[in-house]
């Protein structure tokens, strides 16, 4: 809808990920540019009177890329997309491909700038990417090579660990110690010290780690543009989405079907978050889940493969644990 909305401080005007419908112009107060960040949320931009903001979105009807809050109490008008695609259409063509490309030519450097920011965090992580699938790979052939199966698991020795770490892998063993502390903390390994400098490692889900070795290796090799990146914020939504769907009777195909409106009304209590019908979006776009269908009663429900969804949240689970370790690369 058109004309001035009145924001009181703190008010969300639109939120990341948000289907984009409309562009703003501040007419009074303050408008802040927002983006998450893990569980908060960091301040882009402050936008004043004047200044717009939701324009890049007219062409390619991507979602929010930020959110935006009224900073102070604040007006903006709202100018729908509807009806500036008819006043666009009366356009040149040779201005339209201008306009059209000044817009694409920002969308991409934005890409680049957080690429860049991507990479300079992962520098000053205990664990970049690669450093991630080496370790691992470490502890998943080690316990194919010399294991031995028990009933809680695999049982590997530690100083062959360390031995492959140093002499084959050269990698640093603060590292190995590191990532098996932070595996321990997440229920795939135990190390149990049994004196004298010696300790007894069991791998709880050894295949688990050997997947996950495997399926990030590919991923960190695949074409940029053809990569499927779960966000850390949709890590809840990919839990819920698994948790409720393991509810459901799988179809053939293995395919379930989960009533959004139910886990926005049931996640607090069942998961201690809210999960919003609007949240699974991004998963959609990204073909992970299909299409949302609306029902009598507003009802909202969508359908995934279970097994994909299963077998995928453990392994972005473990990507962006070890992200948060700190230490440098």
């Amino acid at each position: 809808m058109s004309g001035v909305k009145t924001l009181q401080k703190g008010e969300i005007l639109f939120r990341e990920g948000d289907p984009s419908d409309a562009m703003y112009v501040i007419k009074k107060g303050r408008i802040a540019i927002t983006k998450a960040k893990g569980e908060s949320e960091i301040v882009l931009a402050e936008l004043v009177p004047g200044e717009m903001l939701g324009e890049m979105a007219f062409f390619d009807n991507r979602p929010r890329s930020a959110g935006a809050k009224a900073a102070v109490d604040s007006e903006v008008i709202a100018l729908p997309f509807k009806a500036l695609h008819a006043q666009f259409k009366t356009f040149p063509e040779w201005l339209k491909a201008m306009v059209k490309t000044v817009n694409s030519h920002l969308r991409n450097a934005n890409q680049r700038i957080k690429n860049l920011e991507s990479t300079q965090t992962d520098s000053t992580n205990m664990f970049p990417p690669h450093m991630i699938t080496r370790l691992t790979a470490i502890i998943s052939l080690v316990g194919f090579k010399c294991g031995e199966q028990e009933e809680e698991g695999m049982v590997i020795s530690y100083n062959t660990l360390r031995n492959y770490c140093i002499q084959i892998f050269q990698a640093p063993t603060n590292k190995l110690d590191k990532i098996m502390e932070t595996y321990m903390g997440m229920g795939f390994m135990k190390v149990e010290d049994l004196g004298e400098g010696k300790k007894k490692v069991t791998v709880l889900n050894h295949k688990l780690l050997t997947d996950f070795t495997d399926w990030y290796n590919k991923y960190l090799f695949t074409e940029e543009s053809k990569k499927i990146t779960v966000e850390e914020k949709e890590i809840d939504v990919l839990r819920a989405l698994v948790f409720y769907g393991q509810q459901q009777e799988p179809d053939n195909k293995g395919d379930v079907t989960v009533n959004l409106t139910d886990v926005q009304n049931n996640s607090m209590k069942d998961l201690g978050k809210v999960i919003d019908v609007s949240m699974p979006d991004g998963l959609v776009d990204k073909g992970l889940i299909q299409e949302k269908q609306s029902g009598e009663g507003g009802i909202v429900t969508t359908k995934f493969n279970l097994s994909e969804l299963k077998t995928l949240l453990p392994y972005w689970d473990i990507v962006y644990t070890l992200k948060k370790v700190p230490g440098r690369g």
